[in-house]
């Protein structure tokens, strides 16, 4: 609130009148009410900047909402103890989930439960959530699914603890080729990870939709860094022309350092670390700025020298590829094989504290708590 004071006190002083001989020139009488209009902007922006909810409160806010909405037989499916196994187990196959999904919600709900996702996202990175859901639409029409397989309303919403208060809580969306973890404690994000986006198709390739890449970026960002380095460089970082068929760590409980790194930052060139940077960012910025700044700042500290890029696979577009980008606290992994190089997995991963749990043992460690 004293940031608040300090600008209200600020902006009162453009209020005052000012000290003209002219006081009927109506060009200063214009420029003193212009003045005010626009103090009285600046006041709502820094009325709304001093009491703006922080990450954890709108999480808490969203979920209780959403949670609120629910008869007590959805709350049932939807909620779980933050120490429940449940919370571990993610994975981003079309599989039935324990939690609540859009199927079976009504339209407000529905709402309620978007309005939780968009807490946790950037715009972009909700565009991109939302945009890989109703990509089942494509794959029924692809596919001829009459079995209900692919649903875009299979998203499982599923709260863990309670919202709010002392005590750390998490959330979860996944569905096909989405899943999403949170852990909140009061003000903050204590963890945003495992986070996984995938699309198939990578790229529409018919119908009316045909030319949609939702993951693109990420596709053109990476083919063009391993291009970008020099014969000698692709030597370390490509580690061999045949892709894995699949994401290295998959959906494992954790995630761990892979062998052979690659390419480490600190043989890069000042360019060249730049747009490394700039591929890694594309991942970190899905989610909401504060957790992708605080991803980003870990990342930094550890030692950007310290961060390795590896390739496997053709470089040119439509071969089958693969790259990660690991440091010493994170790992971030790319494949698109299957389905003719048209199906597209991406990960990011914490090494210590995936689901939170390294804040939280560091927490529970320093801070007595009752048995």
């Amino acid at each position: 609130m004293r940031t608040f004071e300090r600008s209200r006190s600020a902006i009162k002083n453009l209020l005052l009148p000012l000290p003209f001989p002219f006081p009927n020139f109506a060009p200063m009488n214009h420029f003193r009410h212009s003045r005010k209009i626009l103090a009285l902007v600046l006041l709502a922006f820094a009325f709304a900047s001093a009491v703006r909810a922080t990450p954890g409160q709108e999480m808490a806010d969203a979920a209780n909402n959403f949670l609120n909405a629910l008869t007590p037989d959805q709350q049932a499916k939807a909620t779980y103890a933050f120490q429940d196994d449940e919370r571990f187990d993610w994975h981003f196959i079309p599989k039935p989930r324990k939690g609540l999904p859009f199927a079976q919600m009504t339209s407000g709900q529905q709402k309620l439960a978007h309005a939780l996702l968009v807490t946790g996202l950037s715009s972009r990175g909700y565009s991109k959530a939302v945009t890989i859901m109703s990509l089942d639409d494509v794959l029924k029409e692809m596919e001829h699914d009459t079995t209900g397989k692919r649903n875009p309303d299979l998203y499982y919403f599923t709260i863990f603890g309670k919202p709010g208060g002392a005590d750390a809580w998490g959330w979860r969306v996944e569905g096909h080729h989405l899943s999403l973890n949170f852990v909140v404690r009061g003000d903050q994000v204590l963890s945003a990870t495992p986070a996984f986006f995938g699309a198939n198709p990578a790229e529409v390739l018919e119908g009316p939709r045909k030319g949609l890449r939702v993951l693109g970026e990420e596709e053109t960002l990476g083919r063009a860094f391993v291009k970008c380095l020099t014969a000698v460089q692709q030597q370390i970082a490509i580690l061999k022309m045949e892709a894995p068929r699949e994401m290295i760590t998959t959906n494992a409980r954790k995630a761990w350092a892979l062998s052979p790194p690659g390419l480490p930052a600190a043989k890069m060139t000042a360019d060249q670390k730049e747009s490394l940077r700039n591929l890694l960012s594309s991942y970190a910025n899905r989610h909401r700025p504060e957790v992708a700044d605080a991803d980003i700042k870990k990342i930094e500290q550890a030692g950007f020298d310290k961060v390795y890029f590896a390739w496997a696979g053709g470089t040119e577009l439509g071969q089958p590829h693969y790259y990660r980008i690991q440091g010493l606290t994170f790992l971030l992994e790319y494949d698109d094989t299957q389905n003719d190089a048209n199906h597209i997995h991406t990960v990011w991963r914490d090494f210590e504290n995936d689901f939170g749990e390294d804040v939280l043992r560091k927490h529970y460690d320093e801070v007595p708590h009752a048995k």
